[in-house]
């Protein structure tokens, strides 16, 4: 439990970096990335990377954008007694405010996931101890893209009490692969969208 607190805050704490994202719409589906562009979301801010470099882990991560689609691939080396990580970040809304996501039920992913672990999270602007709500991204690693759906209410916070998602104060995703140990992480986003 101590690992995954601190994998958490790790995680919560790399989101301190101040970004810029435009307004959204109100729409009954969101498309909040594509990969079509090279360094934006499909909302209009730039996408940001962090692993577990800045808390004395070595993981090493690299991504390509080519023809819509984002691969992310990478050796996850945690720190000392602490979990490993690497992290894609799509911004949704100014740092500090929250974008109003309550016109949709989660969020649709299509993925290919070829090794390694993964989660995804809502990082709300009302969790103050980084404890987000999250979920983990689970699809079969066959070598083909699946389009899955995470409903906002599957997601959970880790060590903190059980409270339900605000979906009023999303300000970002998180993409995460993750280990406890040395490993391989290996996949390939096609889209990622409200819904």
């Amino acid at each position: 439990m101590t690992q995954l607190k601190t994998l958490f805050a790790l995680l919560s704490m790399s989101l301190s970096v101040a970004v810029i994202a435009k307004p959204m719409p109100q729409e009954q589906s969101l498309l909040i990335d594509n990969f079509d562009n090279q360094q934006q979301t499909s909302v209009g801010s730039d996408r940001l990377f962090i692993s577990d470099a800045a808390a004395g882990g070595g993981t090493k991560s690299n991504y390509e954008i080519k023809d819509g689609v984002i691969h992310l691939a990478g050796d996850i080396a945690p720190p000392r007694g602490q979990p490993g990580w690497s992290s894609m970040v799509l911004p949704l809304a100014e740092m500090g405010k929250g974008y109003d996501a309550s016109n949709f039920s989660g969020v649709r992913l299509t993925v290919k996931v070829n090794k390694g672990n993964f989660s995804l999270s809502a990082n709300s602007t009302e969790v103050t101890n980084f404890d987000y709500h999250a979920a983990p991204i689970v699809v079969k690693a066959d070598g083909n893209f699946h389009t899955i759906e995470i409903p906002f209410d599957s997601m959970k916070r880790a060590w903190s009490a059980q409270t339900t998602l605000n979906k009023k104060t999303i300000n970002s995703l998180s993409i995460v692969a993750f280990g406890l140990q040395k490993s391989a992480f290996d996949f390939d986003i096609d889209e990622v969208s409200f819904y």
